[in-house]
């Protein structure tokens, strides 16, 4: 997956957002206002993306291009690297985890007021 393929899997998701809140390189992109993922655009191609605790950790002993989030609260968010040794479907599904995450700690209103 390339860095074009991730804003596209992302963007095409029920009340996504995408905007640079922090910097000029920081692409955020987040579900009803809650960010669910987030990349730079000027270093290698890595993504930030929220994970439950426990599969964080298996996650990260079974796959060296998952580490602990840079930048990030280690025991919620996972950095994965795209250097071409995670499956491409095991990456849309870290994506698609995150954003069910986030989605579900909505308040019932902002889902309904979503489509969510």
């Amino acid at each position: 997956m390339n860095i074009e393929e991730f804003r596209e899997y992302c963007i095409a998701k029920p009340a996504v957002t995408e905007e640079f809140p922090f910097d000029e390189v920081t692409l955020v992109f987040k579900v009803a206002g809650k960010m669910f993922a987030l990349t730079s655009l000027d270093k290698e191609f890595y993504m930030n993306l929220k994970c439950e605790p426990e599969r964080a950790i298996e996650l990260r002993e079974k796959h060296t291009a998952i580490k602990p989030g840079w930048h990030m609260n280690k025991k919620h968010w996972n950095s994965v690297y795209a250097d071409g040794t995670l499956k491409d479907d095991l990456i849309r599904e870290l994506i698609d985890h995150s954003y069910e995450l986030i989605v579900k700690s909505l308040t019932k209103k902002v889902r309904e007021e979503n489509d969510l």
